[in-house]
């Protein structure tokens, strides 16, 4: 291979990963951040859900919470919905909201979490 087909071919491969590097920091952004404030395992057939959503203020945003057994199996399933905010809701002027989710378990759980969040479109 000769010299300039070398560089090219390294120039090639330096574009793609800075193509990547930006879509993996920028591109992927969901526009919606959680941050799991804490559960509570009321009783057999209850888990309540505390997440904190940050996001623009203006979108709506939907976020999973999932209530599991001590076997990491799945005993509870909700998807909750964030409004848009005004900016004297939540903090951040806006920008985070707490809510609480409920869910429902068929059987005892042990914890609770947010699976992921997402803007709607």
């Amino acid at each position: 291979m000769s010299k300039k087909a070398r560089i090219l071919v390294l120039a090639l491969v330096g574009v793609l990963g800075l193509v990547w590097v930006f879509w993996a920091t920028v591109g992927n952004n969901s526009g919606v951040d959680n941050k799991l404030i804490s559960y509570q395992v009321v009783d057999p057939t209850l888990t309540t859900v505390d997440v904190a959503v940050t996001k623009d203020p203006p979108a709506t945003a939907r976020c999973a919470l999932q209530a599991m057994n001590d076997s990491y199996a799945v005993v509870g399933f909700k998807v909750i919905t964030i409004g848009p905010n005004g900016n004297g809701t939540g903090t951040d002027s806006g920008r985070t909201t707490t809510v609480r989710g409920e869910l429902r378990t068929d059987s005892p759980a042990v914890t609770g979490l947010v699976q992921e969040c997402w803007i709607v479109h």
